[in-house]
C-alpha cells in the first residue's frame, strides 16, 4: 500500500495529512471551511484515495494560509506516497461533466510542477469559501506534488458546479495517473530513468 503522512506546522497553520493511494475513497476532512471540505471530499471519493486531513488555520485573518498550506501538505503527501514512481501510468486526463458545466483536467506526474488554470467564477464566494482561492489551492498542490496540471472549464455557469467539476476532474485524472500499469510495473515511466 502506498501511504504517507505529513505534518506541517507553521505560525499560521497546523496541518496533519494522511493519504493512501490504493484506497477506496474513505475520507475524514476538517479545514474549518465547509465548502473546501466538500471539495477535498470529492478529491478523495472520486480519486479512490483515502484521505485524513486536519487543518487548523488563522481563519480570523482570512482563508489564504489555510487553503494554501492544505494544498501544499496534500501535494507533499501524495508525492511521498508515490515514492520513486515506479510502474505508474504517469499521464492521465478526464472530462468532468456536472450538469451544464464541462471541465477538462490533464495531469503529468513529471516532477516538474506547473499549473495552467483556465477557470473563472462570477461569484466572490461559494458558501464561506473565497473563489479566488481555488486557483491558489491547485497551484500549491501542483508545486509539492510535482505535477504538471492543466485545468480548463470548457463551459458552465453555476459556480458550485464549476468548482466541483475541477476537483472531480483532478480526482479522476489523478486516480488513473497513479495507478500501476501492469505492462510496465517495474519501470520508471521516463526515458531518463527517473521522475
Amino acid at each position: 500500500m502506498r501511504t504517507a503522512t505529513i505534518s506541517r506546522k507553521t505560525s499560521e497553520t497546523s496541518i496533519d495529512v494522511t493519504v493512501n493511494l490504493d484506497g477506496t475513497g474513505v475520507y475524514n476532512i476538517s479545514t474549518g471551511i465547509g465548502f473546501f471540505d466538500h471539495m477535498l471530499e470529492q478529491l478523495s471519493r472520486h480519486g479512490l484515495i483515502d484521505m485524513d486531513v486536519k487543518t487548523v488555520g488563522d481563519l480570523h485573518i482570512d482563508q489564504h494560509h489555510t487553503v494554501e498550506d492544505t494544498g501544499l501538505a496534500i501535494g507533499e503527501a501524495i508525492a511521498k506516497a508515490l515514492g520513486d514512481k515506479k510502474g505508474i501510468r504517469r499521464y492521465a486526463d478526464a472530462l468532468s461533466p456536472m450538469d451544464e458545466t464541462l471541465t477538462r483536467v490533464a495531469i503529468d506526474i513529471s516532477g516538474r510542477p506547473y499549473l495552467v488554470w483556465k477557470t473563472e467564477f462570477s461569484q466572490k464566494k461559494l458558501g464561506e469559501m473565497d473563489t479566488e482561492m481555488f486557483e491558489h489551492w491547485f497551484h500549491s498542490f501542483a508545486q509539492t506534488a510535482g505535477v504538471t496540471l492543466h485545468v480548463e472549464t470548457l463551459y458552465g455557469s453555476n459556480n458550485h458546479h464549476i468548482a466541483e467539476a475541477a476537483f472531480k476532474g483532478l480526482a479522476r485524472a489523478l486516480r488513473e495517473a497513479v495507478e500501476i500499469d501492469p505492462r510496465k510495473a517495474d519501470a520508471i515511466p521516463s526515458t531518463k530513468g527517473v521522475l
